[in-house]
């Protein structure tokens, strides 16, 4: 509660010293400003953020067959509940902040770039960001942020305060799930599809199929051909890893389900592109529970996670001061679930009032500060 207090004084006092420049701005020449949809303490939510969340929703929903108008209907049922979202994602990035994961999550954020720059033949990552959107740079340091906070404030708080009682007594209760499954260490062989006639692409798969069939090395063509990135020695990676079958992507798991050690699949193709299997090694599955600590502790965090998460989230919006713009209040407020009885607002005049309380024509300064 006192956090909210002062949080509040804080945009009070803002309001104050504000109005000057305000009143210059009415004085000369129009200045556009972004509505406030929310206030999320010293952040926002503004209309140009869930402009922009609607358009990419829209966009992905007109992807998946839908026209523009079933489109936008559909995400404008769902209008109020994204900006609870907006609000949510607000409070884990405040939060991710506050942590000093900033500097962690930028470094994953240029590291996933160059992955991609990689895989695209560019070298420079500065013509990177000339390919690559900022929208997609924006969105996916939110989401990097927003997981490295449930990661530390959540997932690994269960992973690690489990007992190992309570780990036995959930392994005798779900051993079905420890049962050891068939597993399949692979090699690939991919060509892509971009730019390219399929045609010759297929061809192309066939006849590496017909060279390795012959005789020739794997890895060796692989090196020659294969249009995954380069690894960190320069190599081209033709081993693929070890799978558990059930974890397979299911046309995978078909395409080397009756391939024996040292066998090849036919060429499966993808929206990528087309793939040549070789299956290196197979190894049996058990019908015996096998108790591994590490597991256990996985299987638990997996189950309990979503709830936690849920219920963290929570505690971030009943610790913050949150304020709806009056247009979206009466719609958005319900689904933040916020104890409302703890939030309190300090109004230009200085003094405390419960929300429900406050009077009419007070002020209340919006002045966030700049994100570093």
């Amino acid at each position: 509660m006192k956090f909210k207090i002062a949080i509040a004084a804080l945009f009070a006092i803002g309001a104050i010293f504000g109005l000057p420049s305000l009143a210059l701005a009415q004085e000369g020449e129009p200045v556009v400003v972004d509505e406030v949809i929310a206030q999320v303490n010293d952040g926002v939510v503004t209309l140009s953020q869930l402009k922009r969340e609607t358009k990419e929703r829209v966009d992905t929903l007109k992807q998946g067959g839908m026209t523009d108008q079933q489109a936008n209907a559909e995400v404008q049922k769902h209008k109020f509940e994204l900006i609870a979202i907006l609000i949510n994602e607000q409070l884990l990035l405040q939060k991710g902040k506050e942590l000093d994961l900033t500097e962690k999550v930028e470094a994953e954020v240029n590291r996933r770039m160059l992955e991609a720059a990689k895989e695209n033949n560019i070298t420079q990552i500065d013509k990177l960001c000339e390919a690559m959107a900022q929208s997609v740079r924006r969105t996916l340091r939110a989401e990097i942020m927003k997981q490295a906070v449930f990661e530390g404030e959540v997932d690994s708080k269960i992973f690690y305060g489990l007992s190992m009682d309570e780990l036995h007594k959930y392994f005798d209760a779900h051993k079905d799930k420890f049962l050891r499954p068939e597993s399949v260490e692979l090699s690939e062989i991919f060509l892509s599809l971009a730019g390219k006639p399929e045609a010759d692409v297929k061809a192309r798969a066939l006849q590496l199929i017909d060279q390795l069939r012959k005789g020739a090395d794997f890895c060796t063509l692989a090196a020659a051909y294969s249009e995954r990135s380069a690894g960190s020695d320069g190599k081209k990676p033709c081993k693929v890893g070890l799978f558990q079958v059930p974890d397979l992507r299911p046309d995978i798991a078909a395409a080397v389900k009756n391939v024996k050690a040292g066998g090849l699949s036919d060429p499966l193709k993808s929206d990528e592109g087309y793939q040549i299997l070789r299956v290196d090694a197979r190894n049996a599955g058990s019908n015996t529970p096998t108790f591994n600590e590490n597991q256990v502790r996985e299987a638990i965090t997996i189950e309990r996670s979503p709830k936690a998460r849920e219920d963290y989230v929570q505690k971030l919006r009943d610790d913050a001061f949150i304020k709806i713009a009056k247009n979206y209040n009466e719609s958005v407020l319900p689904l933040l679930k916020i104890k409302q009885d703890f939030l309190v607002e300090r109004t230009s005049d200085g003094s405390g009032k419960p929300a429900s309380e406050k009077k009419k024509g007070k002020i209340l300064g919006i002045f966030p500060k700049p994100w570093k």
